[in-house]
């Protein structure tokens, strides 16, 4: 291999190292490749069993199907935004160290809400597990709901 595609692969191999994160998952397909396309035709994403994908991107949407169901408001970009923020997308994320942790409950999922909090906003026909993406995003949003108005107005920890 040439040192200059040996390279690449390394820088590639060490980025997808660092995101440790399931979006790394997702660009696996590219060591080996010669170019994006090869990677896009290859992949392969599996669906929930309402129809939805099986990622962030799925997990979003159905998410906002349920809350439109419930009168939650809320968008796209809110959510994602604020899971990037608090998980990069990490559904199995849990803080450790801040003062919920300390108290022994810590925040955890996509979202990082705690299990009171969890089971306050809990929303009936979601799964009753704050490490499940959908539940998780469901009840943030829910409380976000009530505390700011919307997921969309939060801008920070909450």
């Amino acid at each position: 291999m040439p040192a200059a595609a040996q390279h690449r692969r390394t820088r590639l191999a060490r980025t997808l190292a660092v995101a440790a994160t399931g979006a790394a998952v997702l660009a696996l397909p590219l060591i080996g490749s010669t170019s994006a396309s090869a990677a896009t035709t290859t992949s392969a994403t599996t669906a929930t069993t309402a129809g939805y994908t099986d990622n962030l991107d799925g997990w979003i949407r159905e998410s906002l199907a349920i809350m439109a169901e419930q009168g939650i408001p809320g968008t796209y970009d809110g959510i994602y935004r604020n899971v990037m923020r608090e998980s990069s997308g990490n559904p199995n994320a849990i803080n450790l160290w801040d003062s919920n942790a300390a108290a022994g409950i810590p925040s955890k999922g996509l979202l990082q809400v705690i299990d009171p909090t969890f089971a306050a906003y809990h929303v009936a026909g979601t799964a009753y597990d704050p490490y499940d993406p959908v539940a998780n995003i469901t009840a943030a949003c829910n409380y976000a709901a009530h505390r700011y108005g919307s997921i969309d107005n939060v801008f920070g920890a909450y």
